[in-house]
């Protein structure tokens, strides 16, 4: 069997450590470095992030499309993407470790109240808040898969009062667990730390809007490290103003980069971070690719891939 061969694909993000990684994970893996493609009728495997346009027309001979992200939104919308070509999702160790230690961090600062801490050391206010126990401050979970799961194995530790909303049912022990539009909104009631962790999907998308805000208990806390769509701004914004919500962390945007212009940068209840809460570490991403190829080229089932009819 001839070896395979794999098309790095992510004009955005170096290459280098990449080239390294999966040199490492498969040395019998021919890897191409897009724009040096060589003959592309000669590319089994894809490996992308904001691929270039005219690029998979290109590929004839391509068997599966790699995910250098989670989401993988953009790449179900490809317009040459072959509508039966196999997506894979990057679902990976230190992908998932990244994102509870961010979201973990984020809750337990607002728990412990740091946004108002700082606005009276701004002032210079000597002002000893109150901090309700674990046990009695609420915070939700909007999306129960992979990610959802291992951040509230780690808020669980802290004896918070977790509670998630998934579309589907969930196996979620020790959990309140609600399921379906019917019971989101006496889900965001019980959410005073709110944390998105949705794949974006025709159903998900502006999901955080005014009707979700005015459901949350006032002055509640807002965590969005899902998607950027799943947030209507305008509606964020005048929740905002008005106290319902108190704070929010935004790690993902509609637009990104985030422009310059935009209000989210200089607003005192708004905390950015440009889209890092979960970053793929080519290491351990790599040899996940490299074993699912190696899977499908011995005829067994993908790893982690894309349902199309459910958009992730």
């Amino acid at each position: 069997m001839a070896k395979p061969t794999l098309l790095y694909a992510c004009p955005t993000v170096p290459a280098a450590p990449w080239v390294a990684a999966f040199k490492t994970a498969m040395p019998d893996l021919e890897l191409r470095v897009w724009p040096e493609i060589g003959d592309p009728a000669e590319i089994d495997y894809a490996f992308v992030w904001h691929p270039p346009l005219g690029l998979f027309p290109q590929l004839t001979a391509l068997r599966a499309v790699f995910s250098l992200g989670a989401g993988v939104e953009r790449l179900l919308d490809h317009a040459e993407i072959p509508a039966g070509m196999p997506l894979i999702r990057m679902v990976e160790p230190s992908l998932g470790a990244d994102m509870a230690i961010y979201v973990t961090m984020q809750v337990l600062h607002y728990h412990r109240r740091m946004p108002e801490f700082a606005r009276n050391q701004r002032q210079r206010a000597w002002v000893a808040l109150d901090v309700p126990m674990a046990r009695d401050r609420k915070v939700g979970i909007l999306g129960y898969g992979q990610l959802g799961a291992l951040c509230a194995e780690r808020l669980s530790a802290f004896g918070f009062a977790l509670s998630v909303w998934s579309r589907s049912p969930k196996d979620a022990a020790g959990l309140r667990v609600f399921t379906g539009r019917d019971r989101l909104e006496d889900f965001l009631a019980e959410s005073e730390i709110l944390v998105c962790l949705l794949p974006l999907t025709e159903d998900t998308s502006g999901i955080l809007n005014a009707k979700a805000f005015a459901a949350m208990p006032p002055g509640s806390y807002l965590i969005n490290v899902g998607r950027g769509p799943h947030v209507v701004e305008q509606d964020l914004l005048a929740a905002l103003a008005s106290g319902q919500i108190a704070h929010a962390t935004l790690d993902v945007f509609a637009q990104e980069p985030l422009a310059e212009d935009h209000p989210f940068w200089r607003h005192d209840q708004v905390t950015v971070t440009p889209h890092v809460a979960a970053r793929t570490q080519p290491q351990t991403a790599a040899l996940m690719i490299t074993d699912n190829i190696r899977r499908h080229r011995n005829g067994e089932c993908l790893l982690n891939l894309v349902d199309r009819s459910l958009g992730y």
